[in-house]
């Protein structure tokens, strides 16, 4: 794979991702030129991770820049783009790369009309914005979407990747939302399942929750990476109705706000647990009417 030249990088903005891809590209000898940022926490990063570099308006960094990095909230980037060229911050032979892992490359067509090599670079990693992510990005992938039938864009994109120390996956166009949906839906949704998990126990009196949780969720994940849905286990797949009538009533009772996500993931457990021949079908079918939403059916 060929390597890019040496660079002059442009990050928009000193977020916990712009910071750290800018140095994983500084690391990987490219030169951080300038940077955008106006909170005190986008201040503070950048002066971590990103020393001596100047923060910059955003049409001032682009201009300085040969990669474009555009680290910015999924609904910001289309204006952002548009805002850029019509100031014409952007130019041709510029390489502009975003980061959402909502967006292809679609919504950089005004900087691919403006003579700039589009790339959407999406790290499949969640960051704080710390030291520590420029580590945990050696073990992870990044989504690459390049302009199908460009191989250069594309090789250029896997190199940028692999550079920064993570693994290049392509992602078609095409895919790029289902893509994002299935990430967002798993890393997301698992940490508002974890800390609803820990809240709830600490609410039952249980000292230190985490240490309780972490190695029975640690396990729980590597067995599901390693088996799929044969490493199911509690009680919907064994059909215990009593112990999830049990745990209907007492989050009805003490966490009310929990009970319509636990009822919604054990239909979906029952579904996968049929559907892997875990469940009988007569056990699934009771299940899912003890489960069903006790709202479902209801007039106003």
């Amino acid at each position: 794979m060929n390597r890019p030249a040496r660079l002059a990088v442009g990050v928009v903005s000193a977020g916990r991702v712009g910071s750290v891809l800018g140095a994983a590209l500084a690391r990987a000898g490219h030169t951080v030129v300038a940077a955008s940022g106006l909170s005190a926490a986008s201040l503070n990063r950048a002066e971590r991770l990103l020393p001596d570099v100047p923060l910059l308006p955003p049409d001032e960094v682009v201009r300085r820049a040969d990669l474009v990095l555009l680290a910015l909230p999924d609904d910001a980037l289309a204006g952002t783009v548009r805002g850029l060229v019509a100031t014409n911050s952007i130019r041709a032979g510029q390489i502009v790369v975003h980061t959402s892992g909502a967006h292809g490359i679609d919504v950089l067509a005004p900087a691919a009309e403006a003579g700039a090599l589009p790339l959407a670079l999406h790290p499949v990693l969640t960051f704080t914005g710390r030291e520590e992510d420029l580590e945990r990005l050696v073990a992870a992938s990044i989504g690459v979407t390049a302009a199908p039938d460009d191989d250069a864009a594309w090789n250029v994109g896997e190199a940028l990747a692999v550079e920064m120390g993570a693994e290049p996956v392509r992602v078609p166009e095409s895919a790029r939302a289902l893509y994002h949906a299935a990430l967002a839906h798993g890393a997301n949704h698992l940490m508002t399942l974890v800390a609803d998990c820990t809240e709830t126990l600490r609410d039952a009196g249980i000292g230190h929750p985490e240490r309780l949780v972490a190695p029975l969720l640690s396990a729980a994940l590597d067995n599901v990476l390693r088996h799929g849905d044969r490493a199911l286990t509690g009680p919907v797949p064994r059909g215990d109705l009593g112990t999830v009538r049990k745990h209907l009533d007492v989050l009805t009772e003490r966490a009310p706000q929990i009970a319509p996500a636990y009822r919604a993931l054990a239909r979906r457990t029952a579904e996968r647990s049929r559907a892997a021949g875990l469940l009988d079908p007569a056990a699934a079918g009771e299940l899912t009417d003890l489960l069903a939403d006790p709202a479902e059916g209801q007039t106003p």
